[in-house]
């Protein structure tokens, strides 16, 4: 589903913050990309998303060289992909409801199609009385949550998130996790790039390590 082949990525004229990563995920696998702050995690998620270009190297996506596709086919590989970003993203005059269900509006679904899908969505990550709120009513945990629930309502083939549980509790922690599993055993490969060593150990996945830019351990199968 996924695959680096000698990649290496640098912004501008400075060092590269990613050299040389090669790594393939399989559809249907879950995988924790992890290591120290500034390691190139964030990089490579945003290289899987199609955000960034690699500086060298080749990168496949659904089977597709990426080098070679043309500006218009990004976008149908992009609504592949569920992503959860640090900075969440949230649209703020939406609702949390409608800032969940956009990818399903975008999709060209009906309102009584996907509503009861999106509230029972966010009554699992606790925001069942807050539909109607707006991101500047939440908090940042809160935020988070309605971040999370818009990246897997449309149950995407690939999820990508960035320190999803960064700003929640425990118990969110691993109610989220659990949501990621569920989803996972539903065909949806996951890669999730964290700090949270109770996260990894509750999913008990595969685990990438980053540091200084190089992939240096791989460990675990899901």
């Amino acid at each position: 589903m996924v695959r680096f082949e000698d990649v290496g990525m640098r912004y501008g004229t400075g060092p590269e913050v990613l050299r040389d990563v090669s790594f393939a995920l399989e559809p249907g696998s879950f995988t924790f990309l992890t290591g120290p702050s500034g390691a190139g995690k964030s990089t490579l998620l945003k290289l899987v998303f199609l955000a960034e270009q690699p500086s060298r190297g080749l990168i496949s996506l659904f089977g597709s060289d990426l080098s070679r596709l043309r500006r218009g086919d990004l976008p149908p590989l992009r609504r592949r992909i569920g992503v959860v970003f640090q900075e969440f993203r949230l649209l703020d005059h939406l609702s949390a409801f409608d800032n969940v269900a956009l990818p399903l509006k975008l999709a060209g679904r009906k309102d009584r199609e996907y509503r009861h899908d999106v509230e029972e969505l966010l009554a699992w990550v606790g925001l069942g009385e807050r539909l109607n709120d707006k991101p500047a009513t939440l908090s940042g945990g809160e935020q988070q949550r309605v971040a999370i629930a818009r990246a897997v309502v449309a149950k995407p083939d690939l999820l990508l998130a960035d320190e999803p549980t960064g700003n929640v509790d425990s118990d969110m922690g691993e109610r989220l996790i659990r949501l990621f599993v569920e989803l996972n055993r539903f065909g949806t490969t996951v890669m999730i790039a964290t700090h949270d060593r109770a996260l990894i150990e509750a999913a008990r996945a595969r685990e990438m390590r980053l540091v200084d830019g190089r992939l240096i351990e791989m460990r675990g199968t899901l």
